[in-house]
């Protein structure tokens, strides 16, 4: 008697959700010290550089269904995420990381908010904003304006991100778009990026920046591209609410930045403000202009940071 062959067990799509967190999250944390060599800017256009270098060799740039009225959006999307990931990187210099994420968490959550057309779902936002003063503790009598203006520029970017995004997920399906995309993000953090890394470049710190740009935003996207074909997009954003907390844990377990017992507490009213806002549950795949990553979600996970 022939033996049966054992039975295929995929990875459930949440599961490969809170694995893009945690690329996108460990990203952040090891790029604390290509930071400290090449600054925010250079680091920021060395990682997009390699993501856009990647896109482009497995991904051939839909040229041929680009319209007139399609490159303002795309220039507009490269430069909102070139920019958001200058600023990030910046912050994280400065403050927490699990404080700039919950931080920059606002940007989206206040989109999800207000596209609801409802007033109660404003709380949300204003629920997470508490939270934020809870992780920023401006009692203490340290805080740091830079950091914190940083990482709300960043949750700005976020939100612009998410709503030209959305602009074109139904015109350019899987990673097509980002071949566009993420050179253009490069090309933005280039104008500041390149002074700032000149005289510091190095084998070292490019293939530093090789794995850092792996594990964001070439992995993350990949595994967002699938949880979504089998996730509703309010699903997934109810799912990536998780990426504040998992932004304080490795924080605590790569930078060994200890939040206080009241950090924690802010940390959860961000988490539970996101959790809140999106409501749903899974799907079956659907056409192909849906199936790729961050076609139309409410709430999207990450930006490429």
């Amino acid at each position: 008697m022939s033996q049966r062959a054992p039975k295929n067990v995929p990875v459930p799509p949440w599961g490969l959700a809170v694995a893009a967190m945690l690329s996108v999250q460990l990203s952040s944390a090891l790029s604390v010290d290509l930071i400290a060599a090449v600054g925010p800017a250079g680091t920021a256009w060395l990682r997009l550089s390699v993501g856009a270098l990647v896109f482009l060799a497995v991904a051939r740039p839909p040229l041929r269904a680009l319209r007139r009225r399609d490159v303002p959006v795309l220039l507009g999307l490269g430069v909102a995420t070139g920019l958001m990931t200058i600023a990030f990187l910046a912050s994280i210099e400065r403050i927490p990381l699990g404080t700039a994420v919950a931080i920059e968490f606002l940007g989206p959550l206040t989109v999800a908010a207000v596209r609801t057309h409802s007033a109660r779902a404003l709380i949300w936002p204003a629920l997470a904003l508490l939270g934020v003063v809870l992780l920023t503790e401006p009692w203490a009598g340290d805080i740091n304006l830079a950091g914190i203006g940083l990482a709300g520029l960043a949750a700005i970017g976020w939100a612009v991100y998410i709503l030209l995004t959305q602009r074109i997920g139904d015109r350019f399906t899987g990673i097509g778009a980002l071949s566009l995309t993420v050179p253009v993000a490069a090309a933005t953090a280039a104008v500041v990026g390149i002074p700032q890394s000149a005289g510091h470049l190095n084998l070292g710190i490019l293939a530093s920046a090789f794995g850092l740009a792996v594990l964001m935003p070439v992995l993350p996207m990949a595994l967002e591209m699938l949880a979504l074909r089998r996730m509703t997009p309010t699903a997934f954003g109810t799912l990536m609410a998780l990426e504040p907390a998992i932004g304080v844990l490795l924080g605590l377990l790569v930078l060994h930045q200890q939040p206080s017992p009241t950090q924690f507490g802010g940390i959860t009213l961000v988490v539970l403000a996101g959790a809140a806002a999106q409501r749903g549950g899974r799907r079956q795949p659907r056409s192909r202009e849906h199936a790729g990553a961050r076609t139309a979600p409410d709430l999207i996970g990450q930006g490429p940071k």
